[in-house]
């Protein structure tokens, strides 16, 4: 059984998760807090290899769709043994950008999977930890968008292939952002990313002080 307490941060591209994920990190520790932070796909060396694989075709061929689930749960499976399991036992607090969510938005109403056959898949690959808190950091299309360009020219880099799906597929997974949040309104929390950061932040540590 864990001791610690799991907190993932999703939603649709540019929605501030890992910036909202480094503020949480910050204001814990500085409340005595044993925090670990960490992202999907990735946060090991077996997962980082992966997320290059899936963002960037980096082994010189695009995965299928199907391709594609099965390396974010690889990932994913890899991460919980290693990383987030033993961490969460420690009595620390797990905070993860992206987590089974983005799988769901991006993979079952995204690319059309069935969400029922996802979710046996993600138990399988998680061995049953599932975050216990849940952010939907959510944000309009073209919000998205400008602020995602924003970045690239900020850090020189270009979209991935993910970024790049086009915006009715980024229309499907924010609708499944919203539609998931819906179905568990007391673990899942729905905050308008739109706003000003400070606002953004406010609500995510008032959530927190609550259910802490």
């Amino acid at each position: 059984m864990s001791k610690g307490l799991f907190v993932s941060f999703e939603g649709p591209e540019g929605g501030g998760k890992s910036t909202m994920l480094k503020r949480t990190a910050e204001w814990l520790i500085e409340n005595g807090k044993e925090v670990l932070c960490t992202r999907e796909p990735g946060g090991t060396k077996l997962g980082d290899y992966i997320r290059d694989m899936l963002k960037h075709d980096s082994c010189g061929e695009s995965p299928t769709n199907a391709a594609e689930v099965l390396l974010f749960l690889a990932s994913r499976a890899q991460h919980v043994e290693k990383v987030i399991e033993p961490a969460l036992k420690a009595g620390k607090i797990v905070l993860c950008d992206r987590f089974e969510d983005s799988t769901f938005a991006y993979q079952s109403y995204g690319r059309g999977y069935d969400l029922n056959i996802l979710l046996n898949l993600n138990k399988f690959a998680t061995s049953g930890y599932s975050p216990s808190i849940v952010f939907v950091l959510d944000i309009g299309l073209e919000d998205s968008l400008n602020r995602m360009n924003k970045r690239q020219i900020q850090t020189n880099t270009s979209a991935d292939r993910i970024e790049l799906a086009g915006k009715e597929f980024h229309h499907r997974v924010r609708d499944g952002f919203l539609d998931l949040q819906k179905k568990e309104p007391n673990r899942k929390f729905l905050i308008d990313a739109s706003q000003e950061e400070n606002m953004v932040w406010e609500q995510v540590k008032s959530i927190l002080i609550n259910k802490m």
